[in-house]
Formats: C-alpha cells, sequence, structure tokens
C-alpha cells in the first residue's frame, strides 16, 4: 500500500530589472547532490504554515523582502523529480524592480545568491531548470498585463526601456512606431511632464503607470 505522506516545497522565481536586463535570482548549493550548481531559493513546508506563509518567509529570510508581487504559477508532481525522496513543488513567479530590491536588500550570511540574465542561465539542480523556464515562458504570457509590468516598473520610465523588456521576454524585436501606439492607446500609463536624456541625445518622455489600471 502506498504511503499517503509527501513533503512539499516551495521554489520562487524572482525576477527584476536590472541595467535594462531581465535577471532572476538564484542560490548555488553548498553540499552534495549538486554541489555548486544553481536553486530557486525556496524552502520546505511546514505543518502550522500555510503556502503563502511559507513563499513570504523565504522572500524575508532569504533575500530580505516582503511586500512583494508573488503569482503562484504549477505543481510539480514527477515521481523522480528528487531522487532521494518524494518531494512535491509548488512554483511561484515574484516581482521586484531594481530600486525597491537596492533599498530593501539586505546580505544573509550563509548563502551565496547572484542574479542571471534569463538568456544566460548556469547549470541547475534537480529540475529547477524545467521550473524556471516555465516561469519564463507564463511571465511571457502575463508580460501583456497592467500588473505584470507595473511590479517591474514602478518608477518612472521611457517608451523604449518598456519595449526592451518586451523583446527580452517574448525573444523577438517589435517595431517601434506599433510598439509605441498600440501600448499608449492601452490606457495604462500616463506622462509625468518630464525628460531625460535618450540614447541618441534627445531628451525622452517620461511616464508612469497608472494608480489604478485593469489588466489588457
Amino acid at each position: 500500500m502506498a504511503e499517503l505522506r509527501q513533503r512539499v516545497e516551495t521554489l520562487i522565481n524572482l525576477f527584476t530589472i536590472e541595467k535594462g536586463e531581465v535577471k532572476v535570482l538564484l542560490f548555488k548549493k553548498k553540499d552534495e547532490p549538486y554541489k555548486d550548481y544553481w536553486m530557486l531559493p525556496g524552502n520546505f513546508l511546514l505543518d502550522n504554515e500555510t503556502i503563502e506563509e511559507n513563499v513570504n518567509k523565504v522572500l524575508n529570510e532569504k533575500v530580505g523582502l516582503s511586500d512583494v508581487y508573488v503569482e503562484q504559477i504549477h505543481t510539480y508532481s514527477k515521481l523522480d523529480r528528487n531522487h532521494e525522496e518524494r518531494i512535491l513543488a509548488v512554483s511561484h513567479m515574484a516581482l521586484i524592480d531594481s530600486k525597491s530590491l537596492e533599498i530593501k536588500r539586505e546580505l544573509r550570511p550563509g548563502f551565496v545568491s547572484e542574479w542571471f540574465n534569463i538568456d544566460a542561465i548556469p547549470k541547475m539542480a534537480y529540475d529547477n531548470n524545467e521550473v524556471l523556464a516555465d516561469a519564463i515562458n507564463y511571465l511571457h504570457k502575463r508580460i501583456v498585463s497592467s500588473n505584470v509590468l507595473k511590479g517591474l516598473f514602478p518608477s518612472d520610465f521611457t517608451l523604449p526601456e518598456i519595449q526592451n523588456i518586451y523583446e527580452q521576454v517574448l525573444n523577438k524585436k517589435l517595431d517601434r512606431r506599433n510598439f509605441r501606439k498600440k501600448f499608449i492607446t492601452l490606457g495604462l500609463i500616463g506622462d509625468t511632464g518630464y525628460k531625460n536624456e535618450g540614447s541618441n541625445g534627445r531628451p525622452a518622455k517620461l511616464y508612469r503607470f497608472k494608480e489604478t489600471i485593469r489588466e489588457r
């Protein structure tokens, strides 16, 4: 007769934008198996906590963050995803903008972590490569959603900056004029009235997401 008790872990795909690049946070595994491979932040679910409480605890204890935008993505239950024991994983997508990250991030002794460009992911332990690939694909589908973009761009930005992120996540080039026209007509953003110096030396308009916006 099969046993009923299973272990459950949470895995967090934490994305940010740093110097125009979409990046994800990974931790280096300190021991065998998969020593020196990289892993998504996460932890085992305790009997006295919910999955949401566990995710918030991981973000706070391992990354030093709170009040982060989080969505639950998928549950992984393959019998061989961990060769040592039966473990189910619940994957999440979390978003933090780079400015808030610098303000809130704290050093965590004992953890070796690094932000990786989503196009340059290192070798990862267990099935974390599959989990992260699914999360990037989920971000791909959700990038047209207002609340997802607002999680990555809560402060002022230019339209070329937004387009650059779209192109990275969607992995294709977009026509500048068509993108500008379609994005503005969505009604998600407003002109701040300010400008900054563009890459070609011309002042570029700065925009900001509206306080109350619906998904598009």
